[in-house]
């Protein structure tokens, strides 16, 4: 059984080098994570499984659908550039909240993390 997560959703700013101790130069990617809003969390009971639905960035009101618009203004937050959504366990879906944020801070130092990306 594998654990399912809580992410944040970011856009590539960029490239970047760290050098270690011993001189090495190392490639690193520069993510722009910027909060996201919880914008839906879903529940067994009524969409047949656990997940939160998050949006991230904003998104000028005259280019978001009216069901969009309507799904946003439910939630109290503005409108973003998207929508995702992140798996998780059925217990830990009472410690979310519609409207709340997820910022960069839930990551501590040393933590590995999955990364996926879109080709353009």
């Amino acid at each position: 059984m594998t654990t399912k997560n809580i992410g944040i959703v970011g856009s590539k700013a960029g490239m970047s080098r760290i050098f270690t101790v011993d001189g090495r130069s190392i490639p690193v990617t520069v993510i722009e994570a910027s909060p996201n809003r919880i914008t839906q969390i879903k529940t067994n009971e009524t969409d047949g499984y656990t997940a939160v639905q998050v949006t991230a960035g904003t998104k000028r009101a005259a280019l978001v659908n009216k069901p969009l618009s309507g799904h946003y203004a439910k939630a109290k937050v503005e409108a973003g550039r998207g929508l995702w959504e992140f798996r998780i366990e059925d217990k830990d879906a009472g410690s979310f909240e519609v409207g709340a944020e997820i910022k960069a801070d839930i990551f501590t130092v040393g933590l590995l993390v999955d990364v996926a990306g879109i080709t353009k």
